[in-house]
């Protein structure tokens, strides 16, 4: 799993989030950012509404929370959406021998770059930092 703070930097790059069953996220809220919730039609729901979208809790497990606006929640992106997101500029993920974590990206026109990190996951997150950064940068 990545760090609230490479998420945020995700988040504060342009990364966007659609919620979802499965997905995992953080309350930006200083008594709860340090508690994992998950996306589930069980407990936690992602009601899409044409204001915005509002994380609700169904009262089975967070009996203190009834909803989260999606901008009070910070998505913690798992390792197979991060590949995902990196779509056909992901090239490979190798495991050193130092126990840390490559992924190899190119895109068009450019050499292969290689993004590292202590776990695949956030191996994957740099890589998909840099392409959003990349993305938001380029001139129109």
């Amino acid at each position: 799993m990545i760090s609230v703070e490479l998420a945020l930097r995700l988040r504060e790059t342009g990364l966007r989030w659609r919620p979802e069953s499965g997905d995992r996220f953080v309350v930006l809220q200083p008594e709860l950012d340090h508690e994992i919730f998950t996306i589930s039609e069980m407990t936690i729901e992602a009601h899409h509404y044409p204001t915005g979208t509002v994380l609700g809790f169904n009262g089975t497990t967070e009996w203190a929370l009834d909803s989260v606006a999606e901008e009070d929640a910070l998505w913690l992106p798992r390792e197979d959406q991060l590949r995902d997101l990196l779509g056909a500029t992901f090239r490979s993920l190798a495991r050193s021998t130092m126990d840390t974590y490559q992924v190899v990206v190119e895109r068009g026109g450019h050499f292969e770059e290689s993004f590292w990190g202590d776990t695949a996951a956030e191996a994957y997150a740099l890589a998909v930092l840099a392409l959003v950064s990349a993305a938001v940068d380029r001139p129109s």
